[in-house]
């Protein structure tokens, strides 16, 4: 008889769940036609991954007004968590240009992906990235969309150009102003803010010392919630106030990563003058311009200025580092936010550099401070409350020293002692 041999293996029938599918969305401007384009690709694909039994809905991701060669994009990274945190296992768009505009971001987010077993899935072209021939493809069209993009551009940037050439400023977003169908219109309440901050600059404010009074007095703006120094640098400087336009101030370094900067003869650049209602007057900006320039240049031996110490502070309150300053003629160093916002937001105190050093040296077991000793051990010190200095050293150890108060006295130089001597001599006769 012969024998015969049957394969009795059970077969197995692998359970296959639905499958969790997302689907992403971009427009790249905010104009209401391209607005309502998104509405109706998100309107869409909701009903598309509806109509499918065997998927499950796992939700929309949309951008609004972002451009496809960043992909630092809100949304789009949302989506890319998801997909890492085993939430998502497949999404649908529209198209490439749709995902992202640049190759290298396209096929190193479709990459990870696929080693996620996450599939991609392009409607218009209709590739599915998990697919063997899925990445040549992409490929390809990803840089027909690249070129695409950076054509665009090109041609966005040649006709800004030519509107600067003809006195023609650009969309911007200022305090007392707005950019309205190509007009610069004025925004009373907010030039009133303009007003003050140039007149409480001239009656001896810093930049900083403005910006603290409007955050203590609330004030605040549709589009500054929080005034800083910089913003407040920025108006005082700003040409726009008395009226006038610079043009192509910066510019577009690439089209890809959209890095702007200052245009430094890069690209011509024009003055227009009385181009729009100005907020203050020609003198008014002028006196400031020369009080900036005046403090600039009895300030500048500050400019630069860095020692052993710089970056090394840290205030045990709110976290910032120390800064080197004078005070009654001594060398003194004290927490940035307490230096820039008062006492209210960091009650920490001031180190006279002095104190400082005979600490450290002593701390290192020396006579006098050594810079390259302190150099080369300590990694940080920390002012702590109470007098303390905690001095954290490169190996992790850490040593405690407590540092004490000048008098009042002790901190006079010996020029505030001579004048305040003058001064008691005048008033005696």
């Amino acid at each position: 008889m012969e024998r015969q041999i049957v394969d009795i293996t059970p077969s197995c029938i692998p359970f296959e769940g639905r499958k969790r599918v997302a689907s992403y969305a971009r427009v790249s401007c905010e104009k209401d036609a391209m607005l309502h384009s998104l509405a109706a690709q998100i309107d869409y694909y909701r009903n598309y991954v509806s109509s499918h039994p065997e998927w499950e809905f796992a939700g929309i991701y949309a951008d609004e007004a972002k451009t496809g060669t960043k992909d630092n994009r809100e949304q789009f990274q949302k989506l890319l968590s998801e997909c890492r945190a085993g939430h998502i296992d497949m999404v649908i768009t529209k198209s490439i240009s749709r995902l992202a505009r640049n190759t290298v971001t396209l096929l190193s987010t479709l990459r990870e992906l696929k080693e996620l077993n996450v599939n991609v899935f392009f409607e218009d072209q209709g590739i599915n990235s998990i697919s063997d021939e899925g990445e040549l493809l992409l490929t390809i069209l990803a840089s027909q969309a690249q070129e695409e993009s950076i054509s665009c551009s090109e041609n966005c940037k040649w006709r800004i150009r030519k509107g600067f050439e003809q006195g023609q400023s650009s969309n911007f977003i200022m305090l007392g102003y707005r950019f309205i169908n190509g007009r610069i219109v004025l925004v009373p309440n907010e030039a009133a803010i303009v007003e003050e901050i140039y007149n409480l600059y001239l009656s001896g404010y810093g930049p900083q010392r403005i910006a603290n009074r409007l955050n203590e007095h609330g004030i605040s703006t549709e589009h500054i919630k929080f005034w800083r120094y910089s913003t407040i640098r920025m108006i005082l400087r700003n040409e726009k106030y008395v009226g006038d336009l610079l043009l192509q101030k910066t510019l577009i370094e690439d089209a890809l990563t959209k890095k702007q900067i200052n245009n430094d003869g890069q690209l011509p650049q024009y003055y227009v003058r009385d181009d729009h209602k100005p907020v203050i007057s020609r003198e008014t900006y002028a006196e400031v311009h020369d009080e900036i320039y005046h403090r600039a240049a009895k300030y500048s031996h500050r400019c630069g200025e860095t020692n052993a110490f710089t970056g090394k502070i840290r205030c045990g309150i709110c976290g910032k580092n120390y800064r080197r300053g004078q005070a009654r003629g001594n060398t003194i160093w004290r927490c940035g936010t307490y230096n820039t916002r008062g006492k209210k937001y960091c009650a920490s105190k001031a180190i006279p550099e002095e104190t400082l050093k005979n600490c450290i040296a002593g701390a290192l077991g020396g006579n006098a401070f050594a810079k390259d000793d302190f150099v080369n051990l300590v990694d940080h010190i920390i002012v702590e409350t109470g007098n303390i200095l905690r001095l954290v050293f490169k190996d992790g150890t850490e040593k405690t020293v407590f540092w004490k108060d000048h008098s009042r006295s002790e901190s006079w130089s010996m020029e505030m002692r001579e004048s305040a001597r003058q001064k008691a001599l005048e008033r005696r006769s």
